[in-house]
């Protein structure tokens, strides 16, 4: 059985990203595709990868958290890996739990300048 192996638009379309990003990506190191003369082939190690930096993004987390997150990977293992990505979560939770309550604030603010203007147009 062959190894899958993807070419740069395959890559995109899996992935739905632009080329633009899928360049960036590799630019900034995330990713480290075969090259065959001007074709790039992504396994599944940068597959793996990209599956990751996805859900990283999805999740709120910079790319350079990303980039650091998966270095670790290669330097000192799995298991510092996943320590590693239980203290970044537990960061990114508190992070987003003060946005979702300055959103609560903002919607709660605009629901009563609209109300004030509602009742007074009548």
């Amino acid at each position: 059985m062959s190894e899958v192996r993807l070419s740069f638009k395959e890559m995109c379309a899996r992935f739905d990203v632009t080329p633009r990003t899928l360049r960036y990506y590799e630019y900034i190191e995330l990713l480290s595709p075969e090259k065959e003369g001007r074709a790039r082939f992504y396994g599944p190690r940068e597959l793996a990868r990209m599956t990751l930096i996805l859900r990283g993004r999805r999740f709120g987390f910079s790319l350079e958290d990303i980039r650091q997150w998966l270095l670790i990977y290669e330097k000192e293992g799995t298991d510092q890996q996943m320590r590693t990505w239980i203290e970044m979560a537990d960061r990114q939770m508190l992070e987003l739990a003060e946005q979702r309550r300055h959103l609560d604030e903002t919607m709660a603010e605009l629901k009563r300048l609209r109300d004030e203007t509602a009742t007074t147009i009548g």
